[in-house]
């Protein structure tokens, strides 16, 4: 498969997952009277993962994540020489799709950025107030669980066909952990998008939510290499 077309391939899978996830979170998720809450941003996170895998995952591999894409290649499933381009696209695929959750959330007269338009933080901007510390083992053992289920979920010798259901609630059972503590990034990617649009606060405190998840990536990658892959 040509690089070019495993790159459009990760650009899309990332704009719906941060438009779908983040877009729950933002217009769904407090909705007078029917909000979805965290259960129903969990799900929209896992459901965009789970249809795009299966949509684009065949051409790309389906990463739409920085964090997966290096545990991956830390696990010798993909090729480093690869992996720049990719964390690139995905990267913009989340500016865009935060860029058009912008116009489409900004047409209501109410709406306000100081909300944090979905955005990860941690202390005074966790969700439920959690430290710093607590929001960095958070987002490295959530994205170690994450990237690990991938990798298993992907092993040739896993049953075929099933990749993308394990896949979408592994990341839905992330969030339903996760949102409280830190409001859920185990992706780059998706922090950076609505964090450019927060600016302040959000860009500051934006290093975590790449070195957290990479860590806990490259973590998982290296574990199931080790331990786990077929020699």
């Amino acid at each position: 498969m040509p690089l070019s077309k495993k790159l459009a391939a990760e650009f899309f899978g990332t704009f719906v997952l941060v438009f779908g996830g983040c877009g729950a979170a933002v217009v769904s998720a407090a909705y007078p009277q029917l909000g979805i809450g965290f259960v129903g941003v969990a799900l929209a996170f896992g459901l965009t993962v789970l249809t795009m895998v299966y949509a684009v995952g065949h051409i790309s591999g389906g990463h739409f994540n920085p964090a997966v894409s290096v545990g991956l290649a830390c696990g010798k499933r993909f090729p480093f020489k690869e992996l720049i381009p990719y964390i690139v696209v995905q990267v913009l695929g989340a500016i865009l799709a935060s860029t058009v959750l912008y116009l489409i959330a900004s047409g209501k007269a109410s709406f306000s950025l100081s909300n944090g338009f979905a955005s990860n933080g941690y202390g005074a901007h966790s969700p439920g107030g959690y430290s710093l510390m607590a929001c960095f083992i958070a987002e490295v053992v959530l994205t170690f669980i994450f990237v690990l289920v991938i990798h298993g979920a992907t092993d040739k010798r896993a049953p075929a066909g099933f990749a993308g259901i394990a896949i979408g609630l592994a990341l839905t059972l992330c969030h339903l952990v996760g949102i409280p503590i830190t409001n859920t990034s185990v992706n780059p990617a998706r922090s950076t998008g609505p964090a450019l649009f927060v600016g302040g606060w959000a860009i500051q405190q934006l290093w975590l939510f790449w070195v957290a998840p990479i860590i806990g990536g490259a973590i998982a990658g290296l574990l199931y290499l080790g331990l786990f892959e077929q020699r």
